[in-house]
């Protein structure tokens, strides 16, 4: 917590604030500062513009807490039948750079059912320490007994830094842990550094609609928690050779009740491969028009063997799942080759699919924004060129 002040005896008006305010809550009256609280965010960016020692920036959240008991990075390693999702090898990797700027460990939380077997891979993907839980009742992720076994786990043993993958599960969980346990957590992030004399997590993330890139510190909280978005970090590699210490931690039965039950699970059933893996992806906007358009992408996107991505748009109108959305509120890709079919280009977007290596964009507005960042545009309507791709790639690849 914090609060402002405008020392009128020392404001001279000189709109040195104003213009330094990125949030426009400073205006002058009667040739004096004053600031609307209704707009202010306490960034301080006024105080740090003024000359004259007018503004004063007070921090009322009392002393620091003692934070020396918080140790090890941890990185929650999400696991689906079973099988670890990549995801968690991007972290463990991500993980073991923060770990070793700060002189600790990297430490991989698993938490299932018969899933005692994953030890040996998490161990080779770097893990210096796995934590295992293993109990029937974790075989599919529900809310209350992996928030109840996670926070046991925190509360335990003090990790200074916890990373969760931004999929549906980590979302879901890390905010209850976070809730619990009094932590700070930074979502949707796609960049961590360590400032190394103040030991805090640098958590990078976009802001204000993509337009700027916020990073944000805990400086009073641990763990300091973040959550990644998907594809955005280098998987670790693998070293047969380590050997991680094991903790295998047990609780009593109430620790694992769930007040819902999960009656089953239904898979969806796609011809293409999986988006978040795909390493040719053929996605669809508004510019579609409809079902069809996307049952005509989605025929390219099989010759490619390659996966149908949409933007926001196109999944509001009920023209595909969810699951297929590219995009701030979606999913982050980063395929060899994007193509992108009738997709304006909002910013939205644009963070969920700007670092993909190529990116093809077909649109029929020459001054779509998807065009500015396209390595390759072509002018036109999507639903006569894809056509003319599809049987192009058809033939070249000799597909039938």
């Amino acid at each position: 917590m914090a609060s402002i002040t405008i020392l009128l005896d020392q404001c001279t008006g000189c709109t040195l604030c104003l213009k330094a305010c990125p949030f426009g809550a400073v205006h002058m009256a009667n040739k004096k500062a004053v600031i609307d609280m209704a707009k202010c965010t306490l960034c301080g960016a006024c105080a740090g513009a003024c000359k004259f020692g007018a503004i004063e920036l007070k921090d009322l959240s009392g002393p620091k807490r003692d934070l020396s008991a918080y140790k090890d990075v941890w990185v929650f390693c999400e696991q689906k039948k079973g099988h670890i999702q990549s995801i968690s090898f991007e972290l463990l990797g991500e993980g073991k750079k923060l770990a070793s700027k700060l002189g600790v460990k990297l430490c991989a939380v698993i938490l299932g059912s018969g899933i005692e077997p994953k030890i040996a891979e998490l161990s080779e993907r770097g893990a210096d320490k796995v934590y295992l839980v293993d109990h029937p009742a974790l075989q599919f992720y529900q809310d209350d007994p992996y928030t109840e076994a996670l926070v046991k786990l925190v509360e335990e043993y003090k990790p200074e830094i916890v990373l969760c993958g931004a999929t549906t599960i980590g979302r879901s969980l890390i905010s209850r842990v976070a809730i619990r346990t009094g932590a700070g957590l930074t979502a949707d992030c796609t960049g961590l550094d360590i400032d190394g004399k103040e030991r805090l997590l640098l958590q990078t993330r976009p802001a204000f609609g993509g337009n700027i890139m916020a990073t944000i510190v805990t400086p009073r909280h641990r763990p300091q928690m973040a959550t990644v978005r998907h594809k955005v970090m280098q998987e670790a590699g693998i070293d047969k050779g380590n050997k991680a210490e094991v903790v295998r931690k047990t609780y009593p039965e109430e620790v694992f009740k769930s007040r819902t039950r999960l009656i089953e699970t239904v898979e969806e059933i796609s011809e293409t491969i999986n988006l978040s893996e795909a390493d040719i992806i053929v996605a669809g906007g508004r510019g579609l028009g409809g079902n069809e358009g996307f049952a005509m992408i989605g025929e390219l996107a099989k010759v490619l063997n390659g996966a149908v991505g949409a933007s926001r748009s196109a999944v509001d109108a009920g023209w595909i799942p969810y699951s297929h959305q590219v995009g701030q509120t979606g999913k982050t890709v980063v395929p060899k080759l994007y193509i992108a079919c009738g997709i304006s280009g909002q910013i939205q977007h644009l963070i969920g699919m700007q670092s993909s290596k190529v990116i093809v964009a077909i649109n029929k507005d020459p001054d779509a924004p998807i065009l500015k960042v396209a390595t390759y545009g072509i002018v036109g309507d999507a639903l006569e060129i894809v056509p003319a791709l599809t049987r192009e790639f058809r033939r070249l690849l000799g597909k039938k």
